[in-house]
């Protein structure tokens, strides 16, 4: 099994940056891939970014060229990936989430989510 918690949250100003971080733990060699999502007051979850265990990442439009996700990188006995965010706009405002895609065998894949790391950007 896996699990995963975010940190690095925070309030800033819009223009900003923030960094958040996923920390995975338990059986993290076989992640296939970490995600970041968002979910804002009212809406529905979406992705944001993601990075692949093979360093492919993806990257939602809104995040395509202001967010960066990093590899992943081995630390603390887990993996950890970090999401760099710039020019922090107020619409980026939601609570993000990491979720971890990884294999419970050969065949099949299970996800997992953490709690959630509040972002707040204010105009």
């Amino acid at each position: 099994q896996v699990q995963v918690v975010e940190s690095g949250g925070g309030s800033v100003q819009a223009g900003g940056s923030l960094k958040l971080s996923c920390a995975a733990s338990g059986n993290t060699f076989s992640i296939h891939a970490i995600a970041w999502y968002r979910q804002a007051p009212g809406k529905e979850r979406e992705p944001v970014a993601t990075m692949t265990a093979g360093g492919r990442a993806n990257y939602s439009d809104s995040a395509n060229g202001r967010f960066t996700i990093s590899r992943f990188i081995t630390e603390n006995a887990g993996r950890t990936v970090y999401l760099q965010m710039n020019s922090l706009k107020a619409e980026d405002t939601a609570l993000y989430y990491c979720n971890a895609d990884f294999y419970v065998d050969s065949y099949s894949r299970r996800t997992t989510w953490g709690q959630g790391t509040q972002v707040t950007v204010s105009s």
